[in-house]
């Protein structure tokens, strides 16, 4: 509810942000007062530099021509103990004198201040070693093992960040699926009634839960990502909920609506939203029913070590529908449903989906959740209920599906059990890998769309390299010790979006960059994590860089002439991701978990 500062009763409004004598701001939203920016806005700020600054949070109105009109402002306190968030009301410039004319809307906003040190990795070896106890040496008692005191002293707000912190120190150390047969076993032992099974935000659920999530992405894009995509495309209407129909049929022409003769019905809103639906779901569940052999053999070995678990718990045959649902409610509940239903916080889509195209993706992620319970808990909606002869046939799907799911090799399967090691994180253990777009600096006689070539890269502590494919042995090579900058690209540089670029020192001193394009916004944000977490220890790193490219005898984002000018942009040395879509950092993780022991304080004791 901005105020409107354009004759057409709207604004165009963006966001400026101040920290710290650091400024950033957000794209223009065209003509609305209601805009939505889901940005995020990163300040990297030197050690004891946020003392008890303030951020502020200014919305101006973007003009073409003339001064940009002022909106409001919030001020909020830079604050360690937790996230700030909420809604909050704009106000005037302290100074001014003259009184709004009326309220001036609100904001809302999140802000996170992350304040960590952390220490090289072998310091955090002897803490990694005694939670892998119980994994190296299974005869302990189960409540005396630290992963037991861990999960004990932690809190249902933090358990979630505690397992998604475990599950990547034991990805980094390959003890992930005896940490998951682990944890699943107390759970087991916890459990009378089979029916309430990995209901609660446990240990154990909420580490499988991050366990697919970090594993699982790719395979998670291979088959939701069409069917997503077809919804937004189509922006079809659907909806079943009679009290939500929209039986009115018409149109809008400059802002007349004009209406035809007759309504629709909603017996005729309903069976059009019955045959897409069923459209969909029928795509999604050939999608994910013929995926046995994309899935990850560490997330099939997971799945069938559970289901052993759970027959050993629960063996007497009225209970063999929750083998089935144990592995079901993870990777329907828990996975797919929810990537459905949330498209962005998945990386499946740039955008969040509009209502119309949102409310679609709830009705599937339903029918969904219904087959992923097998028809044992029937949907609470009495309108969904037409839907449920077409839910039938596909849970027959499931259940053989998840029967070829857990079909893999028994030696795989039972390397939970054998005897296994803790070992410092390889250096040369990958990071990060996948196909990307590659370019070099000095191919000017390419034109831009044919400069990019489709390369292979891998990414560890000590090379970034890449070849035509991942089974050619002929590599080009990056040493990760001769980079000195990874930056975005500004966009309209190159005609393909998310491009990115490493400056790397060759052998005779020399700068070269390498422009590299990524498929998505969030798959270029994880690899400028990866590759500046890897160099973050090399020494003469750049200060400043060009976010453009030199390009007819200037540079594209300063202008200036000259090739060797100094770079007209800070570069930065960290990005904030998600809580599990950033590569393995063992040593974060480790130094995370340690915070949780540090703060549980009394209760540790």
């Amino acid at each position: 509810d901005l105020a409107p500062r354009d004759p057409s009763g709207t604004s165009d409004p963006f966001v400026r942000v101040s920290c710290c004598g650091h400024t950033q701001e957000t794209a223009v939203i065209k003509k609305t007062r209601f805009p939505h920016w889901d940005e995020v806005l990163e300040f990297e700020l030197a050690q004891d530099e946020p003392g008890d600054s303030m951020l502020s949070v200014e919305v101006w109105d973007w003009d073409i021509v003339g001064k940009n009109d002022f909106l409001g402002q919030v001020k909020v306190p830079l604050d360690a103990s937790g996230p700030t968030e909420g809604w909050f009301q704009l106000l005037p410039f302290p100074s001014s004198t003259k009184e709004p004319g009326g309220q001036l809307g609100s904001l809302r906003l999140t802000v996170r201040l992350l304040e960590d040190r952390v220490l090289p990795q072998h310091c955090y070896q002897p803490l990694i070693q005694l939670l892998a106890e119980p994994l190296c040496c299974p005869g302990q008692p189960a409540a005396s093992t630290a992963l037991a005191v861990l999960e004990e002293v932690t809190s249902g707000d933090s358990r979630q960040d505690v397992a998604t912190k475990l599950v990547k120190v034991f990805l980094a150390q390959d003890l992930a699926v005896p940490f998951l047969d682990y944890v699943i076993t107390r759970e087991l032992t916890r459990t009378a009634d089979p029916n309430t099974l990995f209901r609660s935000n446990s240990l154990a659920s909420k580490s499988v839960e991050q366990f697919l999530k970090a594993v699982g992405l790719p395979y998670l894009h291979a088959v939701l990502k069409p069917v997503v995509n077809r919804i937004f495309e189509e922006k079809k209407y659907v909806e079943l909920d009679p009290c939500k129909m929209e039986l009115s049929r018409g149109r809008r022409v400059l802002g007349t609506r004009i209406s035809f003769k007759g309504s629709l019905s909603e017996a005729q809103v309903r069976e059009s939203s019955l045959e897409l639906l069923q459209g969909y779901l029928g795509d999604t569940v050939d999608a994910i029913v013929g995926s046995v052999d994309k899935c990850p053999l560490l997330m099939r070995v997971a799945f069938k070590q559970l289901r052993r678990r759970v027959e050993e718990r629960f063996p007497s045959p009225q209970h063999e529908e929750v083998q089935y649902f144990a592995i079901s409610g993870f990777l329907f509940l828990r996975f797919f449903a929810p990537a459905v239903l949330t498209p962005k916080l998945f990386g499946l889509r740039e955008q969040h989906a509009e209502p119309r195209t949102g409310r679609t993706l709830l009705l599937l992620a339903k029918a969904l959740q219904s087959i992923g319970n097998l028809g044992l808990q029937p949907g609470k909606e009495p309108w969904m209920a037409p839907l449920h002869t077409i839910l039938l046939p596909s849970i027959t799907r499931v259940r053989a599906f998840l029967d070829s799911l857990i079909e893999v090799d028994s030696t795989q399967a039972t390397a939970g059990e054998e005897t296994v090691s803790v070992a410092p994180f390889s250096p040369s253990a990958t990071i990060k890998e996948g196909f990307l777009h590659a370019r070099e600096a000095e191919e000017p006689s390419l034109l831009p769309r044919f400069a990019f070539k489709k390369r292979y890269f891998w990414l560890s502590a000590r090379a970034l390299s890449y070849s035509k494919s991942p089974e050619c042995q002929e590599r080009s090579r990056i040493p990760v010790g001769h980079i000195r900058a990874v930056e975005r690209v500004d966009e309209g540089t190159f005609p393909q979006p998310h491009v990115m670029q490493v400056v790397a020192q060759d052998g005779t001193g020399q700068l070269r960059t390498t422009y590299i394009q990524c498929k998505s916004a969030p798959e270029l944000w994880q690899w400028l994590w990866a590759l500046r977490q890897a160099s973050s220890a090399n020494g003469a790193m750049l200060p400043t860089c060009h976010p453009g490219t030199f390009r007819t005898a200037r540079w594209t984002c300063c202008l200036q002439p000259n090739r060797a000018a100094p770079g007209c942009s800070r570069t930065h040395s960290a990005v904030a991701l998600d809580e599990w879509s950033d590569p393995l950092d063992p040593a974060a993780a480790a130094q995370s978990l340690y915070g949780h022991l540090q703060r549980a304080g009394t209760r540790l004791w």
